[in-house]
């Protein structure tokens, strides 16, 4: 980096984290990242990945800063303590209480709902999985955490450990393809999954019939998750979603392959909050008042402090009262408890060959820094 980076600062003038520290050139020729003090820089990059996407050079700062992180975790100069909210939220999503596989006889094929939209929008979830099995009637459900909260902290051990244990059970077991409706999920089972296809039900969604009567009118604009950055054919699919139901779209400046962080990204927040903060005004200035569309529920949250946010399955599944502002959607404390009902819902109401949750001990091992 230090040496192939141009200065050109088409990365820097998007980025708040580097128009504050200098070109990926400045930083690698400035510090020195064998010093732990000199390590904690990379934990205020949000890892979106927009420096890799506009460099003219082909390089990957966003790479680099993950680098750095993984580094300082493996010699334990990583401070978890601050990180203790999003790594409970990790836990959970793992532990025996939450966890619920439910694997088809003879299917090859499950829906990886993820965390954040079970909890924000069970019923949005268990329709879209109602509507996902009238086209693969065997299909089955997986309530787990793909763990990318530790991933991108740099703990890539503890991150492969629990991924792979989940990615080995569901091969074992004859899965051969996971439907997901979080682009970090996503992100995750592309990289790491192995012999998993790994596909978002948006595509599936777009491939079919609109589930019901889904009509609106008028306009909105797009913001396209980060970790979906490079996939063309879900943000196609969601365009042709939200055409299809007689929306019109306008475009932002940052979109598709140059999108922006919505302010989540890295767990940013956690130690400079202003700079996550500033991805969420940008995006709110660029969007020019219009009513915001998009397909991550944790982007959705985050920039719903913002401006007008809707999710997609808002729009699909309940589409008059998210285009009147009245989409359930719920927040807080009471996601868990809509994650452990959509669980019980699936123990209830499904009969698959193989069920499982996860074991005990990988939820008290993710104790451990």
């Amino acid at each position: 980096m230090g040496s192939a980076c141009t200065d050109c600062g088409a990365c820097q003038t998007r980025c708040a984290f580097l128009r504050h520290y200098g070109t990926p050139r400045t930083i690698a020729r400035t510090y020195d990242f064998s010093r732990p003090a000199h390590q904690q820089l990379a934990f205020e990059c949000s890892l979106c990945n927009l420096c890799n996407a506009v460099c003219p050079e082909g390089l990957a700062p966003g790479d680099l800063f993950l680098a750095i992180r993984r580094a300082a975790m493996t010699r334990a100069n990583g401070n978890l303590s601050r990180y203790r909210a999003i790594l409970t939220y990790e836990r959970w999503g793992i532990s025996p209480l939450f966890s619920y596989y439910a694997l088809p006889k003879g299917g090859d094929t499950v829906f990886f709902p993820g965390c954040a939209l079970p909890g924000s929008r069970p019923a949005a979830t268990w329709q879209l999985f109602d509507y996902l099995r009238q086209g693969i009637p065997d299909l089955g459900i997986v309530f787990d955490c793909c763990t990318k909260p530790s991933h991108d902290l740099g703990r890539q051990t503890h991150f492969e450990t629990l991924f792979g244990e989940m990615r080995d059970y569901l091969v074992g077991h004859g899965i051969r393809r996971v439907l997901v409706a979080c682009p970090s999920c996503h992100q995750m089972f592309s990289r790491y999954g192995g012999a998993l296809a790994v596909e978002t039900v948006y595509e599936v969604l777009d491939n079919g019939r609109l589930p019901g009567d889904v009509r609106g009118h008028g306009e909105l604009t797009i913001h396209d998750p980060c970790p979906l950055r490079g996939d063309r054919s879900s943000q196609d699919a969601v365009r042709s979603l939200v055409s299809r139901m007689g929306l019109a779209v306008v475009e932002m400046r940052h979109r598709r392959e140059r999108t922006l962080c919505c302010g989540e990204g890295g767990s940013v927040g956690f130690v400079r909050p202003q700079l996550a903060r500033e991805w969420a005004e940008l995006r709110q200035k660029e969007a020019g008042g219009r009513r915001l569309l998009t397909y991550c529920a944790g982007c959705a949250g985050i920039l719903g402090r913002q401006m007008p946010t809707l999710h997609l399955m808002d729009l699909i599944f309940f589409p008059q009262q998210a285009l009147n502002g009245g989409a359930p959607v719920t927040g807080g404390v009471r996601t868990y408890l809509n994650r452990l009902k959509l669980k019980g819902r699936a123990m209830q109401t499904m009969r698959p060959a193989v069920t499982r949750v996860r074991p005990l001990k990988q939820t008290l091992a993710a104790l451990k820094p």
